[in-house]
């Protein structure tokens, strides 16, 4: 009874130690910037296309994820530059963000820490092609507690609905998962089916990507692609008159920004959580 006694205590010491170590590192995050923090053990998550976490971080035990909601006006604007300077402040905050956070582990609790971002830089090569990132943020969020996938295949997070984006620290230091969230926030109101400019969203349960990309992301490598293509196409004479199009300014441009979304509907128009 005894033994029994003491196994109880010691087990009920180390949840409430863990639970002060997570508060501890969930302050530290949002003191930085972060929106939301959330944890999950390694074990929670699960993705069929990004990598093994371990071929990452060997050993690693935990996922520490944070979010960042979007400004409204952003993701609302006509102006595809706003929405997009809006994005790109919030990824340029998190990269950052996760460094800080990475280092803090390491420094504070021994332990190693890797940050992934939540976009570029991607894999390039083949089976990836830059589709798949090394952490799925989507599979990650929700194994942390921090909302559940909606028709639009996004996370909808309790207060900041759609309009929010994750990234990642992965460390070999165990923490126990939040609890996930059980209730369905999706509205299934069907306004990003039906708004998608891409019709990408036409089969529940998946975006078709080349769809998406096409037509959020003109600016990409595929739009490079075309834009070659039709321009060594031309017979010489024409091809001075085509390298006047502003397709190729904004192809130049970003090569010197990275990615350009130029679409953010499926964002902007889904009312759950708002």
């Amino acid at each position: 009874m005894r033994a029994t006694i003491i196994h109880d205590q010691r087990g009920s010491d180390h949840a409430e130690n863990s639970a002060r170590e997570k508060d501890a590192i969930r302050s530290f995050a949002l003191q930085l910037g972060a929106d939301v923090v959330g944890f999950a053990a390694i074990e929670a998550y699960r993705s069929v296309r990004s990598p093994a976490p371990e071929s990452i971080l060997p050993g690693v035990r935990s996922i520490i994820v944070t979010g960042y909601r979007e400004t409204h006006g952003a993701v609302e604007s006509a102006n595809p530059r706003v929405s997009m300077g809006s994005r790109m402040g919030a990824m340029e905050l998190s990269l950052k963000n996760n460094f800080l956070l990475s280092r803090h582990l390491e420094m504070s609790y021994g332990c190693k820490a890797a940050p992934i971002p939540f976009s570029y830089p991607l894999d390039m090569g083949p089976g990836a092609n830059g589709l798949v990132g090394d952490v799925s943020m989507r599979h990650a969020a929700v194994a942390a507690g921090l909302g559940v996938v909606g028709r639009h295949n996004l996370v909808i997070h309790p207060r900041y609905g759609t309009r929010i984006t994750f990234t990642a620290v992965l460390t070999d230091r165990p923490m126990p998962s939040d609890a996930r969230v059980e209730e369905d926030l999706c509205l299934q109101c069907n306004l990003c089916v039906d708004g998608c400019p891409a019709h990408a969203l036409d089969e529940e349960g998946n975006t078709d990507v080349f769809k998406c990309l096409k037509v959020s992301q003109p600016f990409g490598i595929g739009g490079t692609y075309r834009y070659l293509r039709d321009l060594f196409s031309r017979p010489a004479d024409e091809r001075a008159e085509r390298l006047k199009d502003p397709m190729l300014r904004n192809l130049y441009q970003a090569q010197l920004i990275g990615f350009q979304y130029t679409c953010f509907t499926c964002m902007a128009v889904c009312p759950a959580c708002i």
